[in-house]
């Protein structure tokens, strides 16, 4: 097996903190508007979890894309994008099907923080792909 890739440690921790602050954010307003129970903890664990683990092996499976031929790329990717979609649906269909123990909201908003992410990556120092190229901001 392959040494994993530091930048891929790296923005995964970042992922993984971002996430983990957006939950606790998330937590705080469900229990500011009188609606938390454990089902939105448990449903927050579960998709943020899930979120977490699909930017990881996304960026497993883009390493091994850059070492192969441009074919062959291609079809990891495209594979890596449905086995990670497929495991990201059964994920909320666990939590759709099971409502007395993962709150829906609860389960669907996190799917959505990664993007937060990486978008206010750039307004704490984290360098995107243009910048770090030498290409605009």
């Amino acid at each position: 097996m392959k040494k994993i890739d530091p930048a891929i440690l790296r923005e995964t921790r970042y992922i993984t903190l971002c996430v983990f602050v957006l939950s606790v954010v998330m937590q705080c307003v469900f229990l500011c508007i009188g609606k938390w129970d454990p089902t939105v903890l448990y449903g927050n664990l579960l998709i943020g979890g899930a979120v977490i683990l699909n930017f990881f092996l996304m960026g497993l499976f883009i390493q091994k894309a850059v070492t192969q031929e441009p074919k062959d790329a291609k079809k990891t990717v495209k594979l890596s994008m449905f086995l990670r979609n497929v495991m990201m649906f059964a994920f909320l269909a666990l939590a759709v099907i099971l409502p007395k123990v993962f709150n829906i909201w609860a389960s669907l908003i996190p799917v959505v923080f990664p993007r937060i992410a990486i978008a206010v990556a750039p307004l704490f120092g984290k360098k995107t792909k243009e910048t770090s190229e030498g290409g605009e901001t």
